[in-house]
């Protein structure tokens, strides 16, 4: 059993443009690393995410308003349609630390 996670050990990788991520994975739980840019394009997402904002300014949009998460902020947004949300980096990069459930993705 792994308590503590080195991230600076673990590979990135890119699974879309302007995102980058390190992911560690113990049982169904996955802690991701991730880092956005200004290239990441908008998409809305239905996904689930409690998280904390290390790096940077995250704005993101809600049907009914638009929300700035800044460094040192922590992030809880329920999954499904009512909580669905779109998200831009407003700074060049912007670093978050997400846990997330696997079969949530």
């Amino acid at each position: 059993m792994t308590y503590l996670v080195n991230f600076n050990a673990e590979p990135w990788s890119s699974p879309t443009p302007g995102v980058r991520e390190k992911r560690h994975t113990n049982g169904n739980r996955v802690l991701r690393l991730v880092e956005y840019s200004q290239d990441m394009p908008l998409h809305w997402c239905k996904k689930g995410h409690v998280g904390h904002i290390v790096e940077g300014v995250l704005e993101i949009e809600f049907a009914d308003r638009v929300v700035l998460a800044e460094a040192g902020a922590y992030l809880f947004i329920p999954s499904g349609s009512a909580h669905a949300h779109r998200a831009a980096a407003k700074t060049p990069t912007l670093t978050a630390l997400f846990v997330e459930d696997l079969d949530a993705e």
